[in-house]
């Protein structure tokens, strides 16, 4: 605390991001990150840029990139706006797109971010319980509000809406913004950009850290009606206008455009995440169904922030995420298969240790 600090940084309640551990020969299953490497194309295009232009500014808008994305996806140039991490885009769309009235909607359960944006701007919320299941009901967003905001697959649960679920909610929401963010659509879920051209309050908002894996690169973008992305524009030009740097553009722009090492990737983390999910059902986790790159599971019979600890000294970092709802579960993230097989059999030990006889 310091006297020189602004009324709004002694309110503030920054977000905490899962930790970087500084010691080698660890299992990191905390940050879900990928457990394999960028496409050889992003690498090569970084390298490339890598040249006497980098004393030049970089493109502002990031054109080469934003069509690259548009043309995957059907759509125009206009319709794409690419920022650093889709953290930073997320953090645009509230300050450009929800107003200072009515409540922003979003789950009780979900990204930590978006709190925080709330307060960084001022911005009311009101937080939507999960079921007892943990999944999100549409229903339940029948209230008052200046927009709403789901994560889909959600975070840290991995369970996703349906397309159709999705529609609904633009469709009963059509003076609103609804925001989706498919930060881990890529793993098994059905994106909501088809449906941009039928609802022009939809943003939907994605991420190359994950399924492209490139969290080091920091680019993420937001799909939606050209109107949408004009607002996210005019925030961002009035902020910073150069986020995205040369090599960032490159070697996202080549990873975009990397099929074959997309869909590989994505169904080698996909198929871990099947036999993962099977041998922690085997020990006795339940493990809710995933859509993502992680899982989230808890034991009936364990305490999770102990298993977590047992997991540590045994150099296996997991996600264990403290509150009313999250305390008893924990985050695993879909590691490569020798990986998650070490934590299977690590998880096994700790299980097992001190049961009493049955």
């Amino acid at each position: 605390m310091s006297r020189f600090w602004s009324p709004l940084v002694h309110r503030l309640t920054p977000y905490v991001p899962g930790e970087q551990p500084k010691i080698t020969n660890i299992v990191k299953l905390n940050t879900n990150e990928s457990p394999y490497g960028p496409s050889p194309m992003a690498i090569a295009a970084i390298r490339e840029a890598t040249d006497d232009t980098l004393r030049l500014y970089p493109d502002p808008e990031s054109l080469a990139l934003r069509e690259a994305i548009a043309a995957r996806h059907g759509l125009t140039a206009r319709h794409v706006f690419v920022g650093n991490g889709s953290d930073e885009v997320l953090a645009h769309a509230f300050q450009a797109l929800f107003s200072h009235g009515d409540p922003i909607l979003f789950p009780d359960v979900t990204y930590s971010f978006y709190p925080v944006y709330c307060g960084l701007y001022g911005l009311p919320f009101q937080t939507v319980p999960l079921d007892a299941s943990m999944r999100i009901r549409p229903e339940d967003y029948a209230l008052p509000n200046s927009g709403i905001v789901i994560a889909n697959p959600n975070a840290p649960t991995g369970i996703a809406l349906s397309r159709g679920d999705i529609e609904n909610l633009l469709a009963s929401h059509p003076d609103r913004v609804v925001l989706i963010d498919e930060a881990y659509v890529d793993f098994g879920a059905d994106s909501a950009i088809p449906l941009i051209e039928r609802h022009p309050n939809l943003l939907v908002v994605q991420t190359l850290s994950k399924s492209r894996a490139l969290a080091g690169l920091r680019v993420g973008f937001a799909l939606g009606n050209p109107d949408l992305i004009e607002a996210l524009v005019r925030v961002k030009d009035s902020f910073n206008s150069y986020p995205l740097d040369r090599l960032a553009q490159a070697g996202a722009q080549a990873a975009i455009e990397d099929e074959a090492w997309f869909r590989d990737s994505v169904a080698k983390v996909m198929a871990t995440r099947a036999s993962l999910s099977s041998a922690l059902t085997k020990l006795g986790f339940e493990v809710l169904p995933s859509c993502a790159n992680f899982v989230y599971v808890r034991h009936a019979d364990r305490d999770a922030a102990m298993v977590a600890a047992a997991l540590r000294e045994r150099a296996i970092i997991v996600r264990h995420l403290k509150g009313p709802r999250t305390s008893s579960w924990l985050r695993v993230t879909i590691g490569t298969a020798p990986q998650c097989a070490a934590l299977a059999d690590a998880l096994g030990t700790i299980v097992r240790r001190n049961t009493p006889p049955g």
